[in-house]
């Protein structure tokens, strides 16, 4: 008899990185998650969508592309949340929401740095090693984020 592991099923992930909050909030548009993160070859709008609505079609480098749109953005509050809306090839699970958010760090040894959280709330139907995936996809891209903002 097959049984799941219960499993949480949101994740974040989080990372100081040694740039101002200025150059990093520059990298963080849906639209140019390609111009940091390794994993994406290329990010694109979507034509024939809404003018109100950003739908960006990532395509990673193992072949996967991914149509996100982008849910929320703030420039006062530094955060962007975006949502996957298809997938090819198909996801195993229903959806997903995250959210990229950046801080100013103001004090102590990391001061004038950004503190960014990477989360992920994942439908009921996502298992483990979708969460698993999802924290160590955002881990590297956090990293390919760091090298960006020190170029």
């Amino acid at each position: 008899m097959a049984s799941n592991i219960p499993t949480s099923t949101s994740v974040l992930e989080s990372a100081v990185i040694e740039a101002p909050l200025s150059k990093v909030w520059h990298l963080i548009k849906i639209q140019e998650f390609d111009k940091f993160w390794s994993a994406i070859q290329s990010a694109d709008y979507v034509k024939g969508t809404s003018p109100e609505t950003d739908i960006v079609r990532w395509k990673f480098t193992d072949g996967t592309e991914l149509e996100v749109k982008q849910e929320e953005h703030s420039a006062i509050d530094h955060y962007i949340t975006y949502s996957v809306i298809t997938s090819q090839p198909a996801l195993t699970y229903s959806s997903v929401v995250s959210t990229v958010r950046c801080f100013p760090v103001t004090s102590g040894k990391h001061e004038g740095h950004t503190y960014v959280q990477w989360s992920g709330n994942f439908s009921s139907d996502a298992d483990a090693s979708v969460i698993q995936d999802g924290k160590y996809k955002r881990r590297e891209a956090l990293a390919d984020l760091a090298k960006a903002a020190a170029k």
